[in-house]
């Protein structure tokens, strides 16, 4: 689905580049994570993926074609859930398909479609402050989900959420997940989160850096919390969290 292939970045006001030489490849329906200290160039990858930044060297590919010569070939959703207030939920999710001038018949009919399935049918005609932290984050996967690419690039979107409701999207996101077939590359800082929801998880922790760690999770899908007590689930964790407090103590 997506490789890189021996990329280079520098921002023009930074003294070092970001990454150089960078080479990796995310499989057709894979769930991998990134997890590395701030700043170390997490988002600056899908940055890069989604064309916003240019590369100083090497190529991007997606389906094995250059994304140079691609459009809609990725959604993004960040941090933030980024509603409009003024905006219903229907209108809020059918903002991609607004851009792309999709009919609207058909946009209805989509946006119909994608609030079934993240459960949020009964809510179209309300506003964003009629919604908990949860909910409006299940907006914005709707809405990231409608613009009909076959990569979902997810930047800690569930930071923000208290503990006990983050628990409870990452499962949503799961089954969410599981039920599309889509690539998901998902950008975390929560070790646990990383180990939970991905079958792979690259690890940053040189600046610049010029390859990622690819950890391999060893648990099935589907996925119960359950198995984050199992004796080698424990130690990848821990394995993990050891190698960005080296980077952090590192920079300190």
């Amino acid at each position: 689905m997506l490789e890189f292939k021996n990329v280079s970045f520098k921002y023009d006001i930074d003294e070092e580049p970001m990454m150089t030489n960078l080479s990796f490849t995310v499989n057709d329906g894979e769930f991998v994570s990134v997890i590395g200290a701030s700043g170390c160039g997490k988002s600056t990858l899908f940055r890069l993926i989604n064309g916003l930044e240019k590369p100083q060297g090497g190529e991007i590919y997606v389906d094995g074609k250059l994304i140079t010569e691609q459009k809609n070939y990725s959604s993004f959703m960040p941090q933030k859930d980024m509603l409009f207030p003024w905006r219903t939920i229907e209108k809020n999710v059918c903002i991609p398909m607004e851009i792309m001038r999709v009919p609207k018949d058909e946009q209805e009919k989509r946006c119909t479609e994608v609030l079934n399935q993240v459960g949020l049918i009964d809510y179209r005609k309300k506003y964003p402050k009629d919604l908990s932290g949860g909910m409006k984050q299940r907006v914005a996967f709707a809405r990231t989900l409608v613009a009909g690419a076959n990569m979902l690039l997810l930047d800690e979107p569930f930071s923000a959420l208290d503990y006990l409701t983050r628990v409870d999207m990452q499962e949503w996101l799961l089954k969410q997940w599981q039920n599309s077939g889509k690539t998901v590359i998902f950008i975390t800082h929560d070790v646990e989160e990383a180990v939970f929801l991905s079958k792979r998880i690259f690890v940053i922790q040189d600046k610049p850096f010029s390859s990622m760690e690819s950890v391999e999770v060893p648990m099935d899908y589907p996925r119960k919390r359950e198995a984050l007590k199992r004796p080698e689930v424990a130690d990848l964790k821990e394995m993990l969290i050891s190698k960005l407090r080296r980077r952090y103590t590192y920079e300190k």
